[in-house]
């Protein structure tokens, strides 16, 4: 009885012990599941991280490409800016210059009156002569520093874009459309006509 009684007692301690064994087993699988689906949680959120960095890398590229854009349009409308008004600087300059000249011409002619005069009256008035020349020579002086010329005329071909004909003559002695008498000087700056040159053309 009592080695019956015992080997049942040692039995029943084994199927405890594999009982014991097999749900250990089982809670070890059941808290090892939880973790793995927080590892997947973890790696799911990474990732949707990832993305939203990457579109907003995206985003910022893209403004970065808009903002290079917007510098160079600025940088190139500068540079036009800078040619066009350098260019109507010129033209500003250009145009105060003529208007200057404009209005001191008539002197000019005034002073080439009287020395011819002067000539045509003999040696009695050299001295005034002298000095008239001396005057008018000035005057061509402060032209030719203003970028001013004579236009050429006596001996030339008539051109509209510099002459003005006031009179016509017929002289077989001279060719057709040629300049024969001036009778006021006209005057360029650079390309500009200031005041076109009052002429007779023949034939």
């Amino acid at each position: 009885m009592l080695k019956n009684r015992s080997k049942s007692n040692s039995s029943d301690e084994l199927d405890n012990m594999d009982n014991s064994d097999e749900n250990t087993v089982s809670n070890d699988c059941e808290d090892s599941q939880p973790v793995t689906e927080e590892s997947e949680n973890g790696n799911n959120e990474l990732e949707n991280q990832l993305k939203e960095l990457t579109l907003q890398l995206d985003e910022k590229s893209k403004k970065c490409d808009e903002y290079l854009n917007m510098l160079q349009r600025s940088a190139a409308e500068f540079d036009n800016y800078k040619k066009r008004t350098s260019k109507e600087k010129e033209s500003l300059y250009s145009e105060a210059v003529s208007d200057t000249v404009l209005a001191f011409l008539p002197v000019v002619d005034n002073m080439e009156r009287a020395v011819k005069a002067c000539n045509e009256k003999g040696d009695d008035e050299k001295s005034i002569n002298e000095g008239f020349e001396l005057v008018f020579r000035q005057l061509g002086d402060v032209l030719k520093k203003l970028g001013v010329e004579a236009i050429k005329s006596v001996g030339e071909q008539f051109d509209p874009q510099v002459h003005n004909a006031v009179m016509h003559m017929e002289d077989e002695a001279h060719g057709s459309n040629e300049v024969v008498e001036e009778f006021q000087k006209g005057y360029m700056l650079e390309e500009k006509v200031i005041r076109h040159s009052m002429v007779k053309v023949a034939n």
